[in-house]
């Protein structure tokens, strides 16, 4: 093999196949839902990446859907991966107690209210890339291809998970995501559509969390 090929290979952006499964750093972020965890590659949420969470409005399961991760990843220490989980612009005041009975470590929750709209994107990015966030979750009004693309390259630097949720209008809007799920109410509970799964395939997910 080539030294050019080779080093192509060698491209994060690459996928593998057989060569990513087996590789560590490949391995997923386990969502706590067994059920989810089987359609996505690597057996949870994308590493170091960005999720796109579409919905038609907000409280449609999508923090619970999250919870079992932000709880792991709050309470690890002496890990690379232990950090701040900072909350960008939440439409809403993030109710302590819930979040103590889901397991998350209240002392590692950010809470981040810019001034303006157009400042979301902004710390949200900095945020990612600064190395000192396990989880950042935003909640951007205005939202674009080349937004995505940086946030993707921010969570890589940064080694850290971006989670942005998002209108069902984007819908018909690329996205440099690793991952884009849409959540809507089933008869059973939340269902959760796989629109988009970097190594993986599109699914539907039926009341993911039963």
């Amino acid at each position: 093999m080539s030294d050019a090929l080779l080093n192509l290979l060698k491209n994060p952006h690459i996928w593998r196949g057989q060569a990513r499964a087996e590789d560590p750093s490949w391995q997923g972020l386990a969502s706590g839902y067994p059920k989810l965890d089987q359609h996505l590659p690597g057996g949870g949420w994308p590493r170091h990446a960005l999720t796109e969470i579409l919905m038609d409005h907000y409280g449609t399961g999508e923090l619970q859907l999250l919870m079992p991760a932000l709880a792991r990843l709050s309470q690890l220490r002496e890990s690379s991966e232990a950090g701040w989980i900072a909350w960008i612009a939440p439409p809403f005041e993030p109710y302590p107690p819930a979040l103590v009975q889901w397991g998350v470590n209240l002392s590692r929750i950010l809470i981040v209210r810019p001034r303006q709209a157009k400042e979301v994107l902004w710390a949200a990015e900095q945020a990612l890339s600064s190395g000192n966030c396990a989880a950042v979750l935003l909640w951007p009004d205005a939202f674009d291809d080349a937004a995505s693309r940086r946030l993707q390259l921010a969570a890589e630097a940064g080694q850290s998970w971006a989670i942005a949720f998002r209108s069902l209008k984007a819908l018909t809007q690329s996205s440099a995501a690793a991952l884009r799920i849409r959540l809507s109410a089933g008869d059973k509970g939340t269902d959760l559509g796989i629109l988009k799964s970097r190594g993986g395939r599109p699914a539907v997910v039926r009341d993911y969390a039963g």
